[in-house]
């Protein structure tokens, strides 16, 4: 009687929501040689990401070729450290989906598609990393190793880990449509490739919000407040990695740049690339309205404010 009974209008209504981000799924869906590639290179006489990004323009000293180089690294960066969140999203979104294996197929389709395009995502970093650093002198380091970070944040909870790929997939998109997609000059084959990743990414930040709901619909009180506790850390290891290779970046500039900087021009560029790693990859999704109001929802004033604490070094530096 019960499997045959008829699910809730709210249950449905779920349901109906992971079918139409399959649908969605199934007529975008992209392959990194076939529609993106297609045996192009990246054109190193443009610049890679713009200046609402990169914080290029906050170096008025730099020569026109340096600030391109300077844009060119921090591109190559941008797509390292989207690979390496991408290790931790592909794995949890795994996990969830088992959760779903016996239950709803539209659920269990959609997170399996969401793993595939976060695998997919990361073997086009990589090819990128390849094709750049073809390209580019000897020296850049990147300076964590993604199934380390992967191992580190899984083992926090849940309700952290989801809150987090909330937060970076939502950044994702004002990333895109605020300041990549409208700036000309850059090189065609970059801007295309944070386009066809924006497009997944714009499927994935729903699901995301799906289950980061269930998952808080699920925890007591004090697991809640745990978890706050479990964001909190996870944004810290993210700008500690954020600290090292915006460092990592800062001197490898300067051993390839194409004039000598000053102790305090140096210094001046170490600030300003930590401030766009921090814009990048904790501000720009701190402040996303949307992420905003999800976080306060799922949250008690008490708990807002240690959040807000915590951030505010970041936020004010």
């Amino acid at each position: 009687m019960n499997a045959t009974a008829p699910a809730p209008a709210n249950e449905s209504a779920r349901s109906a929501r992971y079918a139409q981000i399959v649908r969605l799924s199934r007529k975008s869906e992209w392959q990194i040689d076939r529609d993106l590639l297609q045996e192009r290179q990246f054109d190193f006489s443009r610049k890679f990401l713009p200046d609402g990004l990169s914080h290029v323009d906050m170096l008025a000293f730099l020569t026109e070729s340096d600030a391109r180089l300077l844009s060119q690294i921090q591109g190559r960066t941008y797509a390292y450290i989207f690979g390496l969140v991408e290790r931790f999203i592909s794995a949890k979104m795994l996990d969830q989906s088992r959760a779903h294996a016996l239950d709803d197929q539209h659920a269990l389709e959609a997170l399996v598609r969401f793993t595939n395009d976060e695998i997919k995502h990361q073997e086009l970093f990589r090819r990128m990393e390849v094709m750049i650093g073809a390209q580019m002198r000897l020296g850049y380091r990147q300076m964590a190793n993604p199934s380390d970070v992967a191992r580190a944040v899984l083992g926090a909870s849940t309700w952290a880990v989801l809150a987090l790929t909330c937060h970076i997939e939502l950044f994702v998109q004002s990333h895109y449509a605020e300041s990549i997609v409208k700036t000309a000059d850059l090189c065609p084959l970059f801007k295309d490739v944070f386009m066809y990743h924006w497009k997944d990414e714009s499927q994935h930040v729903v699901l995301d919000e799906l289950e980061w709901r269930d998952e808080h619909e699920k925890l007591t009180s004090a697991q809640r407040d745990q978890a706050v506790d479990d964001l909190i850390g996870l944004v810290a290891a993210v700008d500690g990695i954020l600290q090292a290779q915006s460092l990592a970046d800062a001197e490898y500039f300067i051993r390839s740049a194409a004039r000598q900087y000053s102790d305090s021009e140096i210094a001046h560029i170490q600030s300003v690339i930590l401030g766009a790693y921090r814009w990048q990859y904790i501000v720009s999704g701190v402040r996303h309205p949307h992420f905003s109001k999800l976080l306060t929802a799922m949250t008690t004033p008490e708990q807002m404010a240690r959040i807000q604490a915590a951030l505010a070094p970041i936020l004010t530096a």
